[in-house]
C-alpha cells in the first residue's frame, strides 16, 4: 500500500522551530518519494502571500522559502479556508500553486487509505 503524508503546521514566526520543523518534514518526505499535502492554518497562513517566506529566518535551518519551493514543486498546499478568511487572504492574494479549502477537504485527506496525518 503507498503511503502518503498531510501535514497540518500551526505555527508560524510565533513559534519558529515547530514552524521550521513542519516544513522540513514536508520537504524530506517529498524527496524520500512520499506525496504530501501541507495545510498552512493559524500563523502558518501568512506563508501563503508572496515574499512572506522570505522573511522568516531559523538560524542553523533550511530556508523556509526553499522549503515552501519544494513543496509547492512536488505536492500541494493548502490555506485554510477560515484563517485565510480571519487575515483578509484571498486567492487573488496567495502564491500560485497554493489553494484555499476548509475542514471538509483535511478531513476527507486524512482519511484516505495509507495516510499519516502530523499537525505541528
Amino acid at each position: 500500500m503507498a503511503r502518503s503524508l498531510v501535514i497540518k503546521v500551526t505555527a508560524g514566526a510565533d513559534a519558529p522551530e515547530r514552524c521550521n520543523q513542519a516544513f522540513t518534514v514536508a520537504a524530506t518526505a517529498l524527496a524520500s518519494g512520499v506525496p504530501v499535502s501541507l495545510w498552512l492554518t493559524g500563523e502558518s497562513s501568512w506563508f501563503a502571500l508572496p515574499g512572506r517566506a522570505k522573511e522568516f529566518a531559523l538560524p542553523q535551518a533550511a530556508p523556509l522559502t526553499d522549503l515552501l519551493e519544494a513543496v509547492l514543486a512536488g505536492g500541494r498546499v493548502t490555506l485554510c479556508t477560515q484563517c485565510a478568511a480571519r487575515r483578509n487572504i484571498t486567492m487573488d492574494d496567495v502564491i500560485d500553486g497554493v489553494r484555499i479549502a476548509g475542514a471538509p477537504a483535511f478531513v476527507e485527506e486524512i482519511l484516505g487509505e495509507g495516510v499519516q496525518a502530523l499537525v505541528y
